[in-house]
């Protein structure tokens, strides 16, 4: 009996700098299970994203470039590629679900994407320490209000990377109650995006990515 071979992941590789996806496109096509269908500018995600992703389960993001805008990285779970600390930070917070140095070998890349399209988060081990919180700077300060139980509910499942109605599913509650609950824990967490407050949970030792 034949075993059936596991489907492919479907990523496109986004990026200013045509040579750079090239690279990165022959460089993954040694994996098995992702298959590149798609090398595409950032501007072409701009002008007609919902054509050009109708097929694509996520997105890796090369940011060596200044000119690359990582907002639109929202259009699909993302896998950026950076540089430095900053770019990190500014991938994270503009709605990437991972980070990775532009330098990683190809089999990492591989292993980040899946993650991010199961709904895991990806901070590269060159950044980790000081996005999630640099332990020789002090214990994290306590929070002013602690979260409730179902705060934190929400908040594991928002590491998860689970929008609004898929949380409300898992927890049988309305996306109208989850958004009341986002909204505390933002308020709690003292942070502007969802990404900023996972990574402060984290830091705080309230959950675990």
């Amino acid at each position: 009996m034949r075993i059936p071979e596991p489907p492919h992941l479907r990523a496109a590789v986004v990026g200013a700098d045509p040579l750079a996806r090239w690279g990165l496109s022959a460089a993954l096509d040694d994996i098995d299970d992702i298959l590149i269908t798609l090398q595409l500018h950032p501007d072409a995600l701009s002008a007609d994203s919902d054509d050009n992703l109708r097929e694509i389960d996520a997105l890796l993001w090369d940011l060596g470039l200044k000119t690359d805008d990582p907002t639109l990285a929202l259009a699909r779970p993302t896998v950026a590629l950076v540089e430095t600390l900053e770019d990190a930070r500014a991938a994270l917070g503009s709605g990437a679900h991972g980070v990775l140095h532009r330098h990683s070998p190809a089999a990492r890349i591989g292993a980040g994407l899946r993650a991010v399209v199961e709904g895991a988060w990806v901070l590269d081990d060159a950044f980790a320490q000081q996005l999630l919180g640099d332990a020789g700077r002090g214990a994290p300060p306590d929070l002013v209000e602690p979260l409730s139980p179902r705060e934190m509910d929400v908040l594991e499942l928002l590491a998860e990377g689970l929008s609004n109605r898929r949380i409300a599913g898992r927890l049988g509650i309305s996306s109208h109650t989850v958004k009341f609950h986002v909204d505390a824990i933002l308020g709690k967490l003292d942070a502007s995006t969802r990404t900023e407050a996972v990574v402060t949970a984290a830091r705080l030792n309230l959950i675990r990515l």
